[in-house]
C-alpha cells in the first residue's frame, strides 16, 4: 500500500497553525533558519519536519535566546534526556565553541574599528586647523596674523605635551625636589660664613 506524500502548507497555513505572521516565517527564512519546498509557481510549501523547526526557532526565541545562538542550535539534535529532549554535553561544548569563536571575532573587529575611530579623530584633529585658517582667510582676514596665531599655537601645544609628559614620567615632580634639596645646603653654608 504506497504512503500518502506529506501534507504541504502554504504560508498563511503554515502561519495560522504556528500562531504567527507569514512575515515571521519568512523573516527566519531568509536568516537561513528553514529551507521550504517551493511549488512549480516558487510558492513556499512547508512539511512536518518545517512546522517542527519553526516551533523550536520560535521557543528558543521566547526564551531570550539571540538568532546567532539559535542558528547553532539548529546544527546539532536534541536527545532524550530523563524523558525530555536536550543537547548532549557535547553539542552543548560544540555550541559553546561556536559562539565563543563568533564572539571572539567581534572582539576583533570592534577593537580594529576602534583603532581606526582613534585614527580618523586624528586625522581630523589635525585638518581641522588647516580648514579653520583657510576658512578664515576666505573671510578676509590678515595672512601674517592668522600665521602667527597659527605659529603661537603651535609653541603652546608643544609645551603643554612636554609638561604633560614630564608628569607621565615623573619627571616634573623630580625638578622641585631637587631645587628644595640645594636649597638647605645653600643657607647652611651661608651660616657657617
Amino acid at each position: 500500500m504506497p504512503t500518502e506524500p506529506p501534507a504541504l502548507l502554504t504560508v498563511a497555513d503554515a502561519a495560522e497553525r504556528l500562531g504567527v505572521t507569514p512575515r515571521t516565517l519568512k523573516y527566519y527564512e531568509e536568516r537561513g533558519l528553514v529551507s521550504p519546498t517551493r511549488s512549480e509557481g516558487r510558492y513556499r510549501l512547508y512539511d512536518e519536519d518545517d512546522l517542527s523547526r519553526f516551533g523550536r526557532i520560535l521557543r528558543l526565541r521566547s526564551l531570550g535566546f539571540s538568532l546567532h545562538g539559535i542558528t547553532e542550535m539548529l546544527k546539532r539534535p536534541l536527545e532524550p534526556v530523563e524523558g525530555k529532549h536536550r543537547f548532549s554535553t557535547e553539542s552543548l561544548q560544540q555550541i559553546h565553541g561556536a559562539l565563543a569563536a563568533q564572539v571572539d571575532a567581534l572582539n576583533a573587529r570592534i577593537e580594529a574599528m576602534r583603532r581606526e575611530l582613534k585614527e580618523a579623530q586624528k586625522l581630523r584633529d589635525e585638518l581641522s586647523p588647516d580648514l579653520d585658517y583657510l576658512k578664515r582667510r576666505l573671510a578676509g582676514e590678515n595672512a601674517d596674523a592668522l600665521l602667527e596665531q597659527r605659529r603661537n599655537a603651535l609653541t603652546k601645544n608643544a609645551n603643554a605635551r612636554k609638561t604633560a609628559s614630564a608628569i607621565k614620567t615623573g619627571k616634573a615632580d623630580a625638578k622641585p625636589t631637587a631645587k628644595r634639596a640645594k636649597k638647605p645646603r645653600a643657607s647652611a653654608s651661608r651660616e657657617r660664613s
